[in-house]
């Protein structure tokens, strides 16, 4: 089962949306409260429905938001984004190797967004 790991950043709160077997998978913007990322973390579950837009297809069919972006990093590796509805990015991925990888990547985001867990930072 997945889980979104809230932790504290010099310059907020941010979260990552963690896999079973422990690897990140998809990791959100920094937020000035614990409640906006939680809001963060509600986009996520229900945009991660969204269709894939291939950026690197020879010629890319556009999808309407919220979908996520498969695209090519300068370094030549493949990423993905996830954006709302609104076209707002609210996670981003890795960079991975193969386009067959990075597909993986999206379908575990969209297997575990919807029934991971939520912990929270260590009040201090």
């Amino acid at each position: 089962m997945g889980k979104f790991v809230m932790k504290k950043v010099p310059s907020g709160i941010k979260f990552d949306l963690k896999a079973g077997n422990g690897e990140i998978i998809l990791s959100s913007e920094v937020y000035k409260s614990k409640a906006s990322c939680k809001a963060g973390i509600a986009s996520v579950i229900k945009n991660a429905e969204g269709p894939v837009e291939d950026q690197t297809a020879e010629e890319p069919k556009k999808e309407k938001h919220p979908k996520f972006e498969l695209y090519t990093d300068k370094k030549g590796e493949y990423r993905f984004r996830l954006k709302a509805t609104n076209g707002q990015i609210i996670g981003v991925s890795e960079g991975y190797t193969t386009k067959k990888a990075c597909e993986n990547g999206i379908a575990s985001v969209k297997k575990n967004a919807e029934d991971a867990v939520i912990v929270e930072p260590e009040e201090e």
